[in-house]
């Protein structure tokens, strides 16, 4: 039998690549969180520690292989302590967004059947107590005791009591959790990782030992992202919710696999300040956050004094040139952009990155939904090394990804090693097989079977194109493609894309399925566009107000205007209307991870939408 300080040669799992990190780097960091202002620092050993009383604590309760457990909390250790002793124990975690509203929370949990609820705080146990009937739900922990002193549900318990039981019962049992690892098996269901929704309820994908560890070997050895491969001396930020794929792959996984040394940010607000305390090496993040990053260096620079707006232009042009030559060479310096960028380093580019939280990133990637060329390109020129990925949660978030030297902006890459990637001949859906392309849904054999063909291939739902024989261009969802009153097919997320890299537009929803022509929805970015009314003495009192400003209807049409002469006239904005109001999860309007729900934005915003097809063609 192993223990913690003896760990045997076997077939690689998350949980023994952290029993034999706490081995071979006991004194390492493993993560950090911050407390009351203080970085925190938490050691391999005490990682592989916690993991054991965790895991001997579920076991107490009578969590059996292939139980489930839930986790609800934002980003911190115990949601990772947790998920990894649930995998020791050879049972499923199953993670619900913060953000998700009572209803979604009752159906997860019901559906999947979750026997221990983690419930991070005092909002996250209100959400459960206020539900119906959760018959297989025996135990709620939280973590943070605050307004929960006087509940008396019997099921609640807090961090610390589950901690306590572990740590009894592994006395009293000892090698009980290791026995188990040992005998963990491949194709054993480790995670549910509920889908977004956009169509239906969320479905949970199940996610096997053989899933993480492909995905691990791929991006680790065979096909590495990044070079040199991430290591114990990366160190990245943990933000974006675990339970969606991507953060869980890139927070816990590469932690665990790759030795990397994991942040966690305070809160989602709190990101910007965490981001300049951490300067991350590794830095993933989705459209959303990098078009915020990006509106966040332009509201900084123009409100500077006119001496330094001028100085700011000036190496921000030069910038523009130096991405425009790198996205043409792949990504790959030249000798010439080399002491460009250096000059540009010294004087400019270096303040700029750190004020943003970048200024030691190796390696930057975007994904889970498209992005605008134009916002890679502008921290290409600032030094950042920026790739576009390619993933879902049906296939462990692993396909494609642009690799470093061989970028190609408008792309998603090439497919790694090791993966088998095709376009269907006469739909161009994007079809991929490989060991990550998960067992099925969850009770759901019927969308498991439309989903993977008998012989494996994973029908992703994107509709994609080759550029150059070799990358892969993604043109929309299948769902989404538009086809009008004309008979013309229209992919509208790259309109959408090319609209929101303005920084004063936030949302845009292309409309147009059936009509004689296209119009969108747009929601304007409060901040940068508050901030240009300011400028210019635009006085407003809500975000309703500011959307109503003739001035602002004129700025949103400028820019219409100059991204309708990036297309042909069928794909050209004929009309649109300023949103009255920021797009919200809780609304319905956007999934847990910010991807906007159309089918709810027609009906929603049906009278605004007819608005714009009154009076006949444009």
């Amino acid at each position: 039998m192993s223990t913690a300080t003896e760990p045997r040669a076997t077939a690689h799992t998350l949980v023994t690549r952290i029993r034999d990190r706490a081995h071979t780097m006991p004194k390492g960091v493993a993560m950090r969180e911050k407390r009351l202002g203080i970085w925190h620092e938490i050691t391999w050993a005490d990682y592989w520690q916690s993991i054991l009383d965790v895991g001997h604590a579920l076991l107490a309760l009578g969590v059996q292989p292939g139980d489930r457990v839930a986790i609800q909390s934002e980003n911190r250790p115990e949601w990772l302590i947790l998920d990894m002793a649930c995998v020791a124990v050879r049972g499923a975690t199953v993670g619900l967004y913060p953000t998700n509203p009572s209803a979604e929370t009752e159906y997860m949990l019901g559906h999947s059947g979750a026997r221990l609820h983690l419930a991070e705080d005092q909002e996250q146990v209100d959400k459960v107590l206020e539900v119906g009937s959760l018959p297989d739900l025996q135990q709620i922990v939280y973590v943070e005791q605050r307004g929960l002193r006087d509940y008396d549900d019997p099921r609640l318990m807090s961090w610390d009591r589950l901690v306590e039981i572990g740590r009894g019962h592994r006395a009293e049992h000892p090698g009980a959790v290791e026995a188990l690892i040992e005998a963990a098996e491949p194709d054993e269901v480790i995670t549910l990782v509920y889908t977004s929704g956009t169509t239906g309820p969320p479905k949970g994908a199940m996610l096997t030992h053989r899933n993480a560890e492909f995905a691990l070997e791929t991006v680790l050895v065979n096909s590495p992202f990044a070079d040199p491969p991430p290591g114990p001396k990366d160190m990245t930020l943990s933000y974006l919710p675990l339970c969606h794929v991507a953060e869980r792959v890139l927070t816990s996984w590469y932690n665990a696999g790759a030795g990397t040394q994991v942040n966690f940010a305070e809160s989602i607000e709190t990101v910007p300040q965490n981001l300049r305390e951490v300067q991350p090496t590794l830095f993933f993040a989705v459209p959303r956050i990098w078009e915020k990053l990006l509106a966040t260096a332009r509201i900084k620079l123009d409100s500077a004094t006119p001496a330094k707006r001028r100085y700011a232009r000036f190496w921000l042009r030069r910038a523009d040139a130096l991405g425009t030559t790198l996205a043409a060479n792949g990504g790959r310096h030249t000798l010439s952009t080399r002491i460009r960028y250096a000059i540009g380093w010294v004087f400019f580019y270096r303040a700029l990155r750190d004020r943003l939280g970048l200024r030691r990133v190796r390696h930057a990637s975007s994904g889970a939904a498209p992005i605008a060329p134009e916002v890679l390109q502008f921290f290409m020129g600032i030094g950042v090394p920026m790739h576009e990925v390619y993933g879902m949660t049906e296939n462990t978030a692993i396909a494609t990804a642009n690799r470093p030297g061989r970028v190609r902006l408008g792309t998603v890459g090439e497919a790694h090693n090791g993966i088998e990637l095709k376009l269907d001949e006469g739909t161009g859906e994007i079809l991929t097989r490989h060991d990550a392309v998960f067992a099925g849904y969850w009770n759901d054999p019927e969308a498991t079977a439309r989903a993977k063909t008998p012989d494996g291939w994973l029908h992703t739902g994107d509709v994609g194109e080759w550029v150059e024989g070799t990358h892969l261009r993604i043109t929309d969802r299948m769902k989404d493609i538009i086809i009008t009153a004309g008979g013309k097919n229209v992919a509208p997320s790259e309109i959408e894309n090319a609209l929101k890299a303005s920084p004063y537009i936030k949302e845009a929803v292309v409309i147009g399925d059936g009509r004689k022509y296209l119009t969108a929805l747009i929601g304007v970015e409060l901040d940068t566009v508050g901030d240009w009314a300011q400028q210019r003495q635009i006085g407003f009192t809500t975000y309703r107000d500011l959307t109503e400003k003739p001035e602002v209807l004129q700025l949103v049409q400028g820019v219409v205007d100059e991204v309708n002469t990036r297309f042909n006239r069928v794909e050209q904005i004929k009309r649109f209307a300023l949103l009255p109001k920021e797009l919200d999860h809780e609304d319905g309007e956007l999934t847990a991870t910010q991807k906007v729900k159309r089918s709810a934005i027609d009906a929603m915003f049906h009278d605004l939408v007819e608005s714009m097809y009154l009076g006949g063609a444009a």
